[in-house]
């Protein structure tokens, strides 16, 4: 049979497997951005290098590479954003509604910016690809060439000029005429014909000074110096050059050796400046484009970069906040929900301000929730009237000393009170619903049997009790009442017991005293004359004799437990009691191991000194006894005696041996007459237990760690050092020192 998936399981293990997913995609588009930035920075590099543009189809892969990461890492941005929210929500559920409205908004925004973007991108570069190209730059090339060409025309026209001057003085004067005044006037002429402004005439020889012979408005001296100087240096003739005022010539007069002519103008001068101007300004800017285009292609892209990715996150931001408007009525409807389900049912959400599908949602869950807080107080009413009555069966129950258990029709327990758990030994986890078979088997077993009242013997905790059961039966099963008589039984026992040992005492002893003096006088006059026999007069009236002193020690025994004298308390030191009554053993049964311990600083011990004596002296005889029988195992005997303080007002002495340990019956060892031994009378531990009860304390046998037996008893101290003081009030001595020993008690307790 196929089992039907838990859609708990199935949601934690896809939650299980997102949390995997989803972080492997983050950091790989991490990646693949990073990679994408690196492909573009090495692309444009190696453009820079060779000196060459991105052609538009590559910068828009390029900015379409770069832009498909990014949009993505922003989208994913969003979704941690998005299950951020979630998370500090009661709804929960991983933010899926968040998340595909980011998606969808993202998408809807990508698809026209991203085309856009690139539509941008390919025009704009296309149009700077055509201006940078090689037909713009030869167009360019050749305007500026024309520019050259008309600078050149005024330069030739004023070095023709020039010419024509010195074909002029060569024809007119063969040698240039010193001082000559009609010479400068024919050179003033020359200037005047053909619109020039200034001219000079000097002589040059290698390795000698520039010699002016003639000027017509000459320029500064210096700046004629220079300007001759400039137009002899290349050596070739004509030289033309210009400044920002005039356009001047250096030529040589060749009929006339080392002879030379400077003329000079300011005609076509403003003109020539503008053309020189505009042509270096023009093509100064032409090459900062050309040098600056790749730049201005990468900052557009940028832009575009930079605005596609904004318009995307707006769009994220705003697919956040529809989001959040469209969860948070339902947020508000879950964690109400929640409160119910917590027991909150006060709860109510705010009523929404539409009336659409999520606000009808809402009044009905306003209406649910109040109706099951109606009901649910009539319950909460109804349990708290079955609650008081249930209180007040249990206080009563609780009070009584009798064990009560309720079974149903499967005898399962469905109510233990206090006692029963006591006198049973149970758990009060454990207890209730479980077979009664399992909790105590002799009751069971009492059912079976179809009785109403019975006496039960049972082993509880280790220790055997007697129970007086009743059944009663109901509709629902049945109930059992238990008292526990082991106490009274042993009460009743020991009072017969007691009454027997009187009768017997009183029964015994009258004959004793004659029998014993009639055997001594028989033995005294007739001994010496029977003793040339064989002497079986004498081992007779000897037997006669011991046996009447047994019996005379047997029927002490008895009149001590039947007539146990009313103890005398004072303070004793309970070690030296304990020493004394190891001692007379230790001595007695040298083969023996004894030991006593004792805690430091043991308070004073009230107590009848000849009793609590002879009670340690009965428990440690019967030690002996009990190593003494045991078989031969190799390890010698111990007894150990540890006196010790047991809390607060309460002082213990524990008696352990290595013996046979405690009998099978062990919970009748204090009974009168119960013994295991040939020669014992079965009063020595019935004796114990009754000073130790009338001490106010409490004696108990359990068996020894390794072997034997821990005889424990304990006493509480409080209570006899009151009895201290009264016993000191009623002899009458010591007033004064007895009233300060029971102030220091009190003061002690408090």
């Amino acid at each position: 049979m196929t089992g039907v998936p838990d859609p708990e399981l199935q949601a934690e293990g896809g939650k299980a497997e997102r949390s995997i997913v989803a972080p492997a995609i983050e950091i790989g588009v991490v990646a693949v951005a990073i990679g994408m930035a690196t492909i573009t920075f090495l692309i444009i590099n190696q453009a820079n290098v060779e000196g060459k543009l991105v052609s538009p189809l590559t910068g828009a892969a390029l900015l379409l590479g770069n832009l498909l990461p990014f949009a993505a890492l922003i989208v994913l941005a969003g979704r941690r954003i998005a299950k951020f929210r979630v998370a500090r929500s009661e709804m929960g559920g991983g933010g899926r509604l968040h998340i595909r409205l980011v998606a969808l908004f993202s998408l809807i925004a990508s698809v026209p910016i991203v085309l856009t973007v690139i539509a941008a991108s390919v025009m704009f570069q296309s149009g700077t690809q055509f201006w940078l190209s090689d037909r713009a730059r030869t167009a360019f090339n050749a305007s500026i060439k024309l520019a050259e060409e008309g600078r050149n025309l005024v330069a030739q026209r004023w070095a023709g000029e020039a010419a024509a001057i010195t074909e002029d003085l060569a024809a007119k004067y063969p040698e240039i005429p010193r001082e000559s005044q009609e010479f400068q006037e024919f050179l003033e002429l020359q200037l005047y014909l053909r619109n020039l402004s200034e001219a000079a005439v000097f002589t040059h020889r290698e390795g000698e000074p520039v010699k002016v012979l003639y000027t017509v408005l000459p320029p500064d001296t210096d700046v004629l110096a220079k300007r001759i100087g400039d137009g002899l240096n290349p050596n070739v003739f004509p030289y033309v050059d210009r400044d920002t005022e005039t356009i001047w010539v250096v030529i040589n007069i060749r009929q006339i050796p080392d002879t030379y002519l400077y003329v000079g103008t300011r005609a076509n001068v403003e003109f020539m400046n503008k053309q020189v101007v505009s042509a270096d300004a023009i093509n100064r800017e032409y090459d900062s484009l050309q040098q600056r285009a790749q730049s201005l292609h990468l900052k557009f892209n940028i832009a575009l970069f930079v605005v596609a990715l904004l318009i995307i996150g707006l769009a994220m931001l705003i697919a956040l906040a529809v989001a959040d408007r469209l969860v948070r009525p339902i947020d508000k409807l879950v964690g109400a929900a929640r409160q119910v389900a917590q027991g909150d049912l006060s709860v109510r959400v705010e009523d929404p301000n539409s009336r659409d599908e999520v606000g009808t949602l809402g009044l009905a869950f306003n209406i649910m929730t109040e109706r099951l807080q109606e009901q649910t107080g009539e319950l909460v009413d109804a349990n708290r009237q079955l609650e008081s009555r249930r209180a007040l069966i249990e206080a009563v129950m609780s009070g009584v000393t009798a064990g009560v258990i309720s079974i149903d029709a499967e005898r399962r327990a469905q109510l233990i009170n206090e006692s029963a758990r006591l006198l049973l030994h149970l758990q009060e986890a454990d207890a209730v619903g479980r077979r009664l078979a399992e909790i105590a088997p002799e009751l069971d077993a009492l059912l079976d049997n179809g009785e109403r009242e019975a006496i039960v013997q049972m082993t509880t905790g280790g220790e055997p009790r007697t129970l007086a059961v009743k059944v009663t039966r109901d509709e629902s099963g049945q109930v059992l009442t238990f008292d526990d008589i082991t106490q009274q039984l042993l009460d009743q026992r020991r009072a017969a017991w007691s009454d027997v040992a009187r009768r017997i005492a009183h029964e015994i002893k009258n004959p004793l005293t004659p029998i014993q003096l009639a055997a001594e006088r028989l033995q005294r006059r007739y001994g010496r004359k029977m003793e040339e026999a064989d002497g079986t007069f004498t081992r007779l009236t000897d037997t006669i004799v011991r046996q009447v002193g047994d019996l005379r020690r047997m029927v002490d025994e008895f009149s001590s437990f039947a007539r146990m004298p009313k103890p005398v308390f004072r303070e004793e030191s309970l070690l030296d009691i304990a020493r004394q009554a190891v001692f007379l053993h230790e001595v007695a049964h040298p083969a023996i191991g004894f030991r006593i311990t004792a805690d430091d600083d043991l308070p004073p011990f009230v107590c009848d000194r000849r009793q609590i004596g002879q009670a340690l002296t009965n428990v440690v005889k019967n030690a002996v006894e009990a190593v003494e029988a045991r078989e031969e195992t190799g390890v010698p005997g111990e007894i150990s005696v540890y006196v010790s303080r047991n809390g607060e007002g309460a002082l213990c002495v524990e008696v352990a041996d290595n013996g046979v340990g405690l009998p099978i019956e062990r919970d009748r060892i204090v009974e009168p007459y119960m013994t295991t031994r040939s020669r014992g009378t079965g009063l020595g531990l019935a004796i114990v237990k009754k000073i130790v009860e009338e001490h106010f304390g409490t004696v108990s046998f359990s068996d020894r760690p390794g072997g034997g037996t821990l005889v424990r008893m304990v006493f509480d101290t409080t209570l006899l050092s009151h009895l201290a003081a009264e016993a000191g009030d009623e002899s009458g001595e010591g007033e004064d020192s007895r009233l300060a020993a029971l102030t220091r008690n009190e003061s002690g307790r408090s």
